[in-house]
């Protein structure tokens, strides 16, 4: 007979599955929304309603049947609700990764809002038709987007580039640039103050032109901007702008899936005191990381991404007085939707001595949280049709970490995965880059009586307190937080204390 904690797990498990299911008709409901008032039709048909009704309770089982018509009629009216709320989106050619419908939803549940896929030769019948009220722009469709817009604010004149467009009551086509205020407020996290500064800006393309409009209003000093075929090009760039104070990556390059990438050594500019980088996946491009090891003030892309989300919010609403003014409240807004959104994104990695138990915290966060959990050991035995200890025994450890890191560089820069890494993993400085570029990096650090060296043949060869101090210093200086833990009672102590020290650490508790 299965106990009661057991019936519970099975329960628990049936309820994920529940919202996962709930989550996805609540979406197409959505999007069925959308294709109604682009053909005209009205939310509520009650005649199909009830057919669906019927039909759904003679399918249901003998446990439900007695509840299906309640609960299914329950679910069809917050469907309506759903699908009755003023429609938003955000408007681009391919969308695949956005972010943005899960930033509005959280900001502001009281407009739907989807993903709008076009063609430029369907922006005609887009405008036209006004099913949306309205939609954020993305490349490449910014430039279109002002010379279709009727009236269109400071910034949007300022940098002829609209990603705020507001179908408003009187007919008109309203744009707004809220990429500039989003860029301000990126400086304003870094605490970068850019006036008087001397700014080299990598790009010239859409996302530019709202940062040069942002450090032009804040006064900043002589702007250089770096492309391919500009007078300052990325042949010269060392000897024309060597004295630049702050460096701002408005170009794609390192950008997942292409991580490993950056246009400039920032070594090189002995001057440099802030980087900031408008891209947002990784969180931590390889260009940030670079500045962080020199001491500089850095930014990702995502607290541009998430203002200017908000601020848009404002002017879908009608808030145009807000959206001009937002305070320390709504600051307090924005950083909340970037932590929950930074913690969502990264990967939750723990690295370690081996046998500290990182596989089986690992296993138990990932069951906890509903994540998807890799296990780079487990990984490379997938991807080399060995394990790690057969390759050392064949090829040698050099062979291994060599393997290792290629793993590594495959699934670190993912997004929203629970991963143990190998021991060793710091082994190589290689791979520092990717333990950290998309993952909040716990470092699970036990006393060594607490570590087992079974089945690991390095630690088994080298011994695991000389591999301790070969490492630790390593371990310390990968990671984000450090969770320390002595010898526990039973091995479900061990996984609950542990797991709940870094879930606490992501909800913002202590370390």
């Amino acid at each position: 007979m299965k106990s009661l904690e057991q019936l519970r797990e099975e329960i628990d498990a049936v309820d994920m599955k529940l919202l996962e299911c709930f989550e996805e008709r609540m979406a197409v409901a959505r999007e069925i929304g959308n294709a109604k008032r682009r053909a005209g039709l009205d939310v509520l048909d009650e005649q199909r309603e009830d057919a669906k009704l019927g039909d759904i309770e003679k399918e249901a089982g003998f446990e439900s049947r007695p509840y299906a018509r309640e609960l299914y009629g329950t679910v069809m009216k917050l469907a309506r609700d759903h699908q009755s709320k003023p429609a938003f989106g955000v408007l681009g050619r391919s969308l695949p990764h956005t972010y943005s419908p899960e930033i509005h939803n959280i900001v502001n549940p009281s407009y739907s809002y989807s993903v709008i896929e076009r063609e430029e030769e369907e922006l005609d019948e887009l405008y036209a038709g006004k099913y949306f009220k309205g939609f954020n722009v993305t490349i490449p469709y910014k430039k279109d987007a002002f010379a279709r817009a009727d009236v269109r604010d400071k910034a949007a004149e300022a940098t002829g580039s609209v990603n705020t467009v507001v179908f408003g009551d009187d007919g008109k086509v309203y744009g707004y640039n809220t990429d500039c205020f989003g860029f301000t407020y990126m400086l304003h996290r870094a605490g970068v103050d850019p006036a008087g500064k001397k700014i080299l800006m990598l790009g010239t393309g859409g996302a530019a032109c709202a940062v040069e409009h942002s450090l032009k209003s804040l006064d900043a000093g002589e702007i250089i901007a770096c492309d391919l075929n500009t007078e300052v090009n990325y042949s010269n760039v060392y000897e024309r702008a060597a004295s630049c104070e702050i460096l701002v990556n408005c170009t794609p390059v390192g950008m997942y899936p292409g991580v490993d990438k950056m246009l400039v050594d920032i070594t090189r500019f002995p001057k440099l005191e802030a980087c900031l980088d408008v891209i947002y996946n990784p969180s931590r491009t390889k260009l940030l990381q670079s500045a962080e090891e020199k001491g500089l003030k850095v930014c990702g892309g995502l607290a541009m991404l998430v203002a200017q989300a908000y601020k848009s919010s404002k002017i879908f609403t009608g808030d145009i007085e807000g959206a001009e003014n937002i305070n320390a409240d709504d600051e307090k807004i924005i950083e909340n939707v970037i932590r929950l959104l930074e913690n969502r994104m990264r990967n939750i990695t723990l690295i370690g001595m081996p046998g500290s138990g990182k596989s089986i915290l690992a296993r138990h966060i990932a069951k906890i949280t509903g994540r998807k959990l890799v296990d780079l050991d487990e990984a490379y035995r997938e991807k080399f049709s060995e394990s790690a200890a057969d390759t050392i025994s064949s090829l040698g450890e050099d062979a291994f970490r060599s393997r290792e890191s290629v793993v590594a560089a495959e699934v670190l820069p993912q997004s929203g995965l629970v991963v143990s890494c190998g021991g060793g993993v710091v082994t190589r400085d290689v791979n520092k880059f990717f333990v950290r570029c998309n993952s909040n990096v716990f470092y699970l650090d036990r006393p060594l009586s607490a570590i087992t060296d079974k089945n690991r043949p390095v630690s088994i060869a080298n011994g695991i307190a000389v591999l301790y101090e070969q490492r630790k210093d390593k371990y310390d200086g990968w990671s984000d937080c450090k969770i320390s833990f002595d010898r526990f009672d039973n091995k479900q102590e061990f996984l609950d204390t542990a797991s709940k020290a870094v879930l606490d650490i992501l909800e913002g508790g202590e370390e």
